[in-house]
This record gives C-alpha cells, structure tokens and sequence, in this order.
C-alpha cells in the first residue's frame, strides 16, 4: 500500500493516558488503541500534541512507542510525531530513533522562535535531506506562533520527494484551497481541525488527522469516508451529529476535553499533566451531557 494510500482518511491524534498518580496509564492506552481501530479510523498518530508529548520524559517516549506498537499489531499504519523548535535536535531524533513500525513522521513548524518562511523552508529542508521517511508538515499558527503560507507548503511539496503531506491547521480555508489548487499530484492535504474537515474534503482535502475520532472513531472516520466518495447527505449528518461535541472538546484546552469524554466512555481515565489542567466545571458539564445524549 502506498504512502498516499495509508494515509488518506482519519488518522487519530492519540492521547496519552495518565493514572492518578501522573503515570502513563499503559492499560488504558491498550484499550483507547483497540477503541480505535474498532472504530476502522485509517491510522493511529503517536506523540503528537494530543498526545502531551511536551510533558513525556524521552523514556517515556519510548516506552509509549513501544507499546503501541505492540497494541496495534500492524493493523493500522501508525505516524510518529518527532517535531520542534530546534533543526539539529529534530534531526538527531530522527536519526536515533527505530522508524521501522511507521509509514510517516508528523513534524510540527518550529514553535516560540517565529521563523520567517525562509527560516520555515530550510528547516524542513534540513529534515526532509536529512532521512528517506515520508514527512507530513504540520501547521498548527495558534500554537506555533507563525503560519506556514501556502507558497512555502507548495515550494517545500515540489522540491522534496518525501515530503508528502501537510496537516493543515490553520483555520484559514482560503489558505486550504490555495495548496490543493496548485499542489503537485500526489501531495496530501490533512485537516488539523475536525469542524473544518467536511468542507475542507469539498474543496479536494484527502482526509484529516482527528482529535475528535480518539472519541467517536466510528462515526468520524465513516463521515471523512463519506465525504471522500461525495455523499455529503450522509457525511452532513454525521458532521452536525458530531459538531457540538467537538466544539466542547476544545472549548477550555485540548487534550483535557477528549479525556473527559474518554473517561465517560469508560476508554481511558480524564487526568492530565502540568501546566494542563482538567476542561472547568462547566465544560465538564456540558460534555456528560453530549455524551448521554449521544447516539
């Protein structure tokens, strides 16, 4: 199967499950793995932001690697996060670490230094030169503090063979549109924003990496599946089934929304680590009551 092939559809950026004692909670990241290739999401994104990779020491890094890996049994392809603000260090992460059990590396734009589009291009430059790995650039302004332009994404997509995708999450659709208007043939365009993936498909999108779907696998990965044949009858039904959940999700943090849902399904415990904090009370509120309700 192609790289193209895997990774259309819904990918998940999976949380990292903590015991209360701030432990990762390796039996309940076995039963959110198995939640969610139940629910036939295409992939499985490890130690992406959802993941609270920023609060994972490197073993444990390792040790969450290792266990999805097992969990999964090669049943989905399976992404590695390795991204950030230092060239050289994402690099020497790249180069250290067994990539064998992964299709694709998701690299997030450097963070806090705010390069120019310069600076952005020769830093994945730099990664894309420095391994023969598919890599999906990440886009993510509200976090990074700048925004990767369409003209660097087509740019980098045109001069890198293995730069293959981007996650777009942006909230800028007219960004959006400009990359799958001009993109080379095979580049990929990933949502990074669930209420944003059906009318991103619309315009051409391949698929989404979902913090939404680590929740609702099932009725998510089915919607992007819908949207990707053009029944969008069936894919609008599904988004509007979806949409406030999603919007409780983020409306006080993200991953602490999606581990409150979890936690009412009975997936995985809500705790998260510091400087997160749980969704306030009345998020917590409003989301025991979407999650009753939902069927």
């Amino acid at each position: 199967m192609s790289i193209y092939t895997q990774l259309k559809g819904t990918g998940v950026a999976i949380v990292t499950p903590f015991t209360k004692t701030g432990a990762v909670d390796f039996a309940g990241l076995s039963k959110l793995v198995n939640h969610l290739i139940k629910g036939k999401v295409e992939y499985l994104v490890v130690l992406g932001t959802t993941g609270e990779t920023a609060t994972l020491s490197k073993e444990e890094k390792q040790q969450v690697i290792n266990h999805v890996i097992k969990e999964t049994k090669k049943r989905v392809p399976l992404v590695l996060g390795i991204g950030g603000n230092n060239t050289q260090e994402v690099i020497d992460t790249i180069k250290h670490t067994d990539l064998s059990a992964f299709a694709a590396i998701l690299s997030v734009s450097p963070y806090y230094n705010k390069p120019s589009q310069q600076g952005i291009y020769q830093h994945y430059k730099a990664i894309a030169q420095s391994t023969a790995k598919p890599i999906i650039l990440y886009n993510v302004p509200g976090r990074t503090g700048s925004n990767i332009t369409a003209d660097t994404t087509l740019k980098l997509a045109t001069d890198f063979k293995n730069i293959v995708a981007i996650k777009e999450a942006s909230g800028n659709i007219e960004q959006c549109m400009s990359i799958i208007k001009n993109k080379p043939k095979n580049f990929l365009i990933i949502s990074g924003d669930d209420n944003l993936t059906l009318p991103l498909l619309a315009c051409g999108a391949d698929g989404v990496i979902s913090v939404l779907a680590n929740v609702y696998p099932k009725d998510f990965s089915e919607m992007v599946r819908c949207g990707l044949k053009g029944d969008y009858t069936t894919a609008r039904k599904l988004h509007y089934k979806t949409f406030e959940v999603t919007n409780q999700l983020f409306a006080d943090g993200n991953p602490g929304g999606a581990k409150i849902a979890l936690e009412l399904l009975k997936v995985c415990g809500a705790d998260v680590r510091l400087p997160l904090v749980k969704p306030n009370e009345a998020v917590q509120q409003k989301l025991k009551q979407l999650v009753a309700s939902y069927k």
